[in-house]
């Protein structure tokens, strides 16, 4: 009963993440297919707490507790976008929160691990993402700047908070031909860059301006910067 009552609560907001889709990505540049596709597919008010659910759709961040928040929908599809993601690739996400970027890019890729460093986060997104049925999606709970090395290389790695430069751990963790997508600035203005690897070298592009969390972890902050 509960399960039919999600599917017809997800029906009900078809209509908000069609226009969503249309109006913050598509007009906006987003042309890939497969993201507006998977944008278009996962269940953004199931990410968010209960009583923002009327504004899951909005264009806007929103806060999920502990400080963090859920990624404007526009950024989560460029970011994405970015990655250009195969159905074989495996992907690394850095700061899961509630879980929603995993759920996107698991419809892309064929294996996301994701790390989050508050275990309160990591474990609601874990069961939220199981109970929605992205099976593909391994939620681990610790410092995302150290990646996971054991499970290394992937192709791509999204990282979901902002650093004052790419953690080199992470860098390390890329295969080769590989892509990362990470927020660089200090606390109040970032610029969205895109790395890739190519013959062991590094090229950067910048994106767009930007402004996420920050990134806490050994190879980041130390501690939330002042802001």
């Amino acid at each position: 009963m509960l399960r039919r009552s999600r599917m017809l609560e997800t029906e009900d907001y078809a209509p908000q993440r069609a226009e969503m889709v249309e109006k913050q990505l598509r007009r906006r540049g987003i042309e890939d297919p497969s993201v507006l596709a998977a944008m278009l597919a996962v269940p953004r008010h199931e990410f968010v707490p209960q009583e923002l659910r009327t504004k899951a759709y909005d264009d806007m961040p929103l806060p999920i507790g502990g400080g963090q928040t859920i990624s404007q929908p526009y950024i989560v599809a460029a970011m994405t976008s970015a990655l250009r993601l195969q159905s074989t690739d495996r992907a690394l996400e850095i700061g899961t929160g509630c879980g929603f970027q995993a759920a996107v890019l698991s419809l892309l890729a064929e294996e996301v691990l994701t790390i989050e460093l508050r275990p309160e986060l990591a474990s609601a997104a874990s069961q939220k993402l199981t109970s929605l049925g992205y099976n593909n999606v391994h939620v681990h709970c610790g410092d995302g700047t150290l990646g996971l090395p054991e499970f290394a290389p992937f192709d791509a790695i999204l990282v979901a908070a902002a650093a004052p430069a790419s953690p080199e751990p992470l860098l390390a963790e890329l295969a080769e031909g590989g892509r990362m997508i990470i927020p660089i600035g200090d606390a109040d203005n970032q610029d969205l860059r895109l790395i890739e690897k190519h013959a062991g070298a590094f090229s950067i592009k910048i994106l767009e301006g930007c402004r996420f969390v920050p990134l806490v972890g050994h190879h980041a902050w130390q501690k939330p910067p002042q802001r």
